[in-house]
């Protein structure tokens, strides 16, 4: 445009009206704003979970085909472990979108990321976890200079072992190692371990197949017996591009809940059917009755216990000082999906600033 020759009040008044035009033509050009970073939904979900009975929604979800019907077009790729560590590496390797998993090693995901990589969209399970001796102990010192065991270094039962034998002046006093599950039966029957910390069914499987008795059930030393044996996290990035993925994941997640926590009978049948086809074998039904009635099946993560969880990270060992957890949860989604079915929506209390 050419403005060379106006007069200084006209040469204002046509470069205020070039701008305006300017700013109206662009507004016009503008793309969607940034913030609308969906890209639709996932042409597959890659799902983690542990054949344990603390992961019964994930089991009764996956057996009752919930998860799939509510995904539609994505298609589920269920995966199996057998500990959080192996799932936390899995899910920051980027082979593994979302992962039923213990509040220890979901907390390291998100220490180990910065804060960046995962985040908490539901809880699944409450309770479920003990720690079973040989009858001749009865009080926690007799375990000194014993064999404990936990499932892995670092998941959720590694770290509530630790910070209770620390509260009990008891570290270093106890050998503390890692074995599977199925493998902490085995040895426990041939007189190889003393005690072990375990979640459901394995507690129970010890109690009723090995002949262990319980020493502590870890729901006592929680506020109203109320702990995150399992929550479900995702990758933030696929949350960020495919929120209505997420969306039909938790649908199906509360879908799963109510099934179990209205027909227990069915549940514990899919249960079982799903932890035979995992494992080869099937629980008997004293052991799953028993494994059923220590656990609460609820979508509330209890945020509320994550900075405790946090700073008992420290005081076991695991970390040097306790991971923030401030920013982890994202529980919105969950609550659209809870008022859409009419349900009370749950509190990010704890986890709800950086």
């Amino acid at each position: 445009m050419r403005i060379s020759g106006l007069r200084p009040r006209v040469l204002a008044v046509a470069l205020s009206l070039a701008v305006v035009a300017a700013g109206c033509s662009r507004v016009e050009r503008d793309p969607a704003p940034a913030a609308a970073t969906g890209k639709g939904p996932a042409a597959e979900l890659r799902l983690g979970y542990f054949p344990n009975v603390t992961h019964a929604a994930a089991l009764v979800g996956l057996d009752q085909n919930l998860f799939s019907k509510d995904l539609g077009s994505t298609k589920l790729v269920p995966t199996k472990f057998n500990a959080g560590p192996e799932a936390v590496g899995a899910l920051l390797g980027g082979s593994l979108d979302a992962t039923f998993i213990g509040s220890g090693p979901a907390i390291n995901a998100y220490a180990k990321s910065n804060g960046e990589a995962v985040r908490l969209i539901a809880g699944t399970t409450s309770g479920g976890a003990q720690l079973v001796v040989k009858p001749g102990i009865t009080k926690p010192e007799d375990l000194i200079g014993k064999r404990v065991v936990t499932p892995q270094l670092g998941n959720t039962q590694d770290v509530s072992l630790k910070k209770w034998l620390a509260d009990k002046w008891l570290t270093g006093k106890v050998t503390v190692t890692n074995l599977e599950n199925a493998l902490t039966l085995d040895s426990f029957k041939e007189g190889k371990v003393d005690a072990a910390w375990l979640p459901e069914p394995w507690s129970s499987r010890l109690v009723l197949d090995a002949g262990a008795k319980v020493l502590l059930d870890e729901k006592s030393i929680w506020p109203e017996g109320k702990f995150p044996t399992t929550v479900l996290i995702v990758r933030t990035q696929f949350l960020e591009e495919h929120p209505e993925t997420v969306k039909a994941l938790l649908s199906g997640l509360v879908a799963s809940i109510d099934f179990a926590n209205k027909d227990k009978a069915a549940a514990k049948t899919a249960v079982n059917k799903q932890l035979k086809a995992l494992t080869g074998k099937e629980l008997k039904p004293a052991v799953i009755d028993r494994a059923f009635g220590n656990i609460e099946i609820t979508a509330d993560p209890l945020a509320a216990t994550f900075p405790q969880l946090a700073k008992d990270q420290a005081s076991a060992g695991i970390v040097k000082e306790a991971p923030k957890v401030a920013g982890f949860a994202d529980l919105g989604p969950l609550n659209a999906v809870l008022t859409a079915a009419g349900k009370p929506t749950v509190d990010a209390a704890g986890l709800d600033t950086k």
